[in-house]
């Protein structure tokens, strides 16, 4: 507020999911669910001048046209690296074709096909999740 921002945003979901925040310890400093997708994530906002955000378009297409497992990516996170050094070597070992995509600005996550924290993943032209994958949770993920 000091600096002059119109509020504060955060992804959820409506099932708790690994690596996002809790939405009722948010809710109960105000923060509300300004906007939802069709698969269950939720954006809620704080807002300190009356502005209410909204997920972009593109973020509730849910799909690519690219069918291998495409990983969208930012190094926000510290666990992000070792994250896709992970799927890469995986990805390797088995074959799998991988799309790996870094998110550098603001605006290239604007207009992301999902919702985005600092990772976003899509197998055969469909978004999967925003959690990070082990070799566990990629098995299962390419075995659907």
């Amino acid at each position: 507020r000091r600096q002059g921002k119109s509020g504060v945003c955060m992804l959820g979901a409506d099932k708790q999911k690994a690596w996002l925040s809790d939405q009722s310890f948010a809710k109960s400093f105000g923060f509300e669910v300004v906007d939802t997708t069709a698969d269950g994530y939720a954006l809620l906002a704080l807002s300190f001048d009356g502005t209410v955000p909204c997920f972009a378009p593109s973020a509730k297409a849910q799909s690519i046209a690219q069918q291998a497992l495409t990983i969208y990516y930012s190094m926000q996170c510290p666990y992000i690296l070792q994250s896709v050094e992970l799927a890469v070597h995986y990805c390797e070992d088995h074959g799998v074709p991988l799309s790996l995509i870094p998110v550098e600005s603001l605006e290239q996550a604007k207009h992301l096909p999902c919702v985005f924290n600092n990772w976003a993943v899509f197998y055969r032209g469909t978004f999967q999740t925003v959690n990070l994958l082990d070799s566990t949770a990629l098995e299962r993920l390419l075995k659907q």
